[in-house]
């Protein structure tokens, strides 16, 4: 038997435009001979589709679409199709009123439903929101092969491999007892820098443990902060990789189900990434190319400051839309230094993109002039260099208003980790590009970029990050060292280290204690920042639920023990970006 993967890149909300995906990946699969298709969860509302499930319209919608697509697809061919049904007995037992669901179509009909047993809420996930749990093993018997049917987090609670249970129930071990033939996975599972070989790894384990072939089918594309890398791929019995879907990209990937081996054949391997910073590379492109032209934006704009963050940033937009789709705005004032315009102006034509530059100065001084007598007797300091910053995006704004463009904000993690940024200044936007990638992850990946030839210009990757805002300002007049920086906020965010335990690792106890006071006080502006792409396992979106008004900060070491042994935690290069204003 051949089975295929369809890994699409669906549009939430898009029904009809993601039936259409699915009907078409389904008569190229019928060509090629392929008996049954597997598409993503909720392949055909798009993932996550959020509180758009509490629309009773919504889901009704839904079930009509797919019923037509059942009606349309290929008479030759089954196929999975991710999506919801009502949990008609919830009025009368309680619980949700839907369930996370797979629909087996074939011969013109909805022939079985299967529902997800395990709901993540951890992260970025809300399952428990918007639905219940199913009770029941899910497997199907397709020309005498019994195929077990999980989704997405059914394959993540192996105690053994895990060490421990998240969940009451393993789905592989029960459908194992079934004594089904193989196993397939319909996931919509997001991208984080390296989670590919992990899935892999966790999967093999699984394979191996159990002695089932299993076959994982990914979704693809960029749907707000999230990124989906696809990778989709299956293994045999012996926990062999016999194939893999390209990542980043829409894919057909068939594999073969030998009935006399019970076990699937070798078929295609698209190549792993041979770095970190280029499959992070892909996935911002992709994550910028899919929110802007899923929220129908075909030009961007962006401020070209001369520094590193705003190059990435750049070079990241051309990719992804086109260098004649990309626009760099200049907008020096009195304290620019020369190298950060003819720098931008360098980088600009690396990259063929279009330029404007408006200086701010006279701008400047008509805030100056109205805010004299205010300001008077009071010493230059952050409200003036914040206006700079809050000119520059307003002038940013009017660009994207004008011409209908999206504007691209340019800070990195680390700034915003620790709020290091300017509200209604540089973090304005409809997107931020670069808020999960660390000052330090930056570097690495522009120094990537000219690995074969120069695109970001020697100059902007070996000067002192600056804001610029007042004369010979750097960045490390207000913050530590980047690598210090960055070490520390990987501990205290990713690997939640107390104070203590970050101070035991070699950092000092006092930049420790300054760098999360600073962290927590910047909470209020994270709330306002712009999506930003998740690349990480902890981002500054819709996985972090930090409280604005909080009082911890101030009183936890009250709570901490006094000695802490140093942590045995492998260090992380993954850190944060360059800061722009204070």
């Amino acid at each position: 038997m051949k089975i295929a993967i369809a890994q699409i890149n669906p549009i939430i909300g898009d029904l009809p435009g993601n039936a259409q995906i699915i009907l078409e990946m389904a008569q190229r699969a019928a060509a090629k001979g392929v008996r049954l298709l597997l598409t993503p969860e909720l392949s055909l509302c798009g993932y996550p589709p959020r509180d758009l499930l509490l629309n009773p319209s919504f889901i009704e919608a839904m079930g009509i679409t797919l019923q037509q697509l059942a009606r349309d697809l290929p008479s030759n061919i089954a196929v999975l199709v991710g999506t919801v049904e009502q949990h008609t007995k919830a009025h009368v037992t309680g619980g949700k009123t839907l369930f996370n669901s797979i629909a087996l179509l074939e011969d013109g009909k909805v022939k079985q439903l299967f529902y997800k047993r395990l709901l993540p809420t951890y992260d970025v996930f809300d399952e428990n929101r918007y639905f219940e749990a199913g009770l029941q093993a899910n497997y199907l018997t397709l020309d005498n092969i019994h195929i077990g049917v999980t989704i997405c987090e059914d394959l993540w609670n192996d105690e053994e491999f895990w060490g421990k249970r998240s969940y009451t129930v393993n789905p592989i071990a029960d459908l194992t007892i079934l004594g089904v033939d193989l196993i397939v996975n319909l996931s919509a599972s997001p991208y984080s820098v390296g989670k590919q070989r992990f899935r892999e790894v966790m999967l093999k384990h699984s394979a191996v443990r159990f002695q089932q072939p299993i076959i994982y089918a990914n979704q693809v594309g960029g749907n707000d902060d999230l990124i989906f890398d696809g990778w989709s791929f299956a293994l045999n019995r012996q926990g062999e990789i016999v194939s893999r879907a390209r990542g980043f990209e829409t894919d057909l990937l068939v594999v073969e189900f030998d009935e006399v081996q019970r076990d699937l054949q070798l078929a295609s391997i698209a190549p792993a990434y041979e770095s970190e910073d280029e499959e992070i590379w892909h996935a911002l492109v992709l994550g910028v190319q899919d929110y802007a032209q899923k929220c129908r934006f075909s030009k961007v704009v962006l401020g070209l400051s001369g520094g590193i963050d705003s190059a990435l940033v750049a070079a990241i937009a051309a990719a992804a839309l086109g260098k004649e789709n990309v626009l760099g705005v200049l907008m020096p004032s009195p304290y620019s230094s020369e190298h950060s315009i003819t720098d931008a102006l360098a980088l600009a034509e690396n990259l063929g993109i279009k330029t404007n530059t408006l200086p701010i100065g006279e701008l400047m001084q008509g805030f100056d002039h109205t805010l004299a007598d205010l300001f008077a007797n009071t010493e230059f300091g952050l409200a003036e260099e914040n206006i700079q910053s809050r000119i520059r995006g307003n002038l940013l704004m009017a660009i994207a208003n004008k011409f209908g463009y999206l504007l691209l904000s340019t800070g990195n993690k680390s700034e915003m980790a620790v709020g290091y940024c300017t509200l209604y200044g540089d973090m304005n936007g409809g997107l931020a590009v670069i808020a999960d990638v660390p000052k330090t992850r930056v570097y690495s990946l522009c120094h990537w970029l000219n690995r074969y030839s120069e695109i970001i210009p020697q100059n902007v990757l070996i000067k002192a990050p600056s804001a610029e805002l007042k004369p010979g300002q750097v960045d490390q007049d207000s913050l530590p060292p980047y690598e210090i920086l960055d070490d520390i906020l990987q501990r205290l965010i990713h690997n939640h280290q107390s104070a203590a335990q970050i101070a035991a690792a070699g950092h000092d106890p006092v930049i420790v204690d300054r760098v999360i006071q600073m962290v927590a006080r910047a909470e209020f502006k994270r709330r306002q920042a712009p999506p930003g792409l998740k690349i990480t396992d902890r981002a500054f979106g819709t996985g972090w639920r930090m409280p604005i008004a909080s009082n911890w900060v101030a009183v936890k070491n009250a709570y901490q023990a006094k000695t802490v042994p140093a942590p045995t935690l492998a260090y992380s290069d993954g850190q944060d970006a360059h800061p722009r204003i204070k």
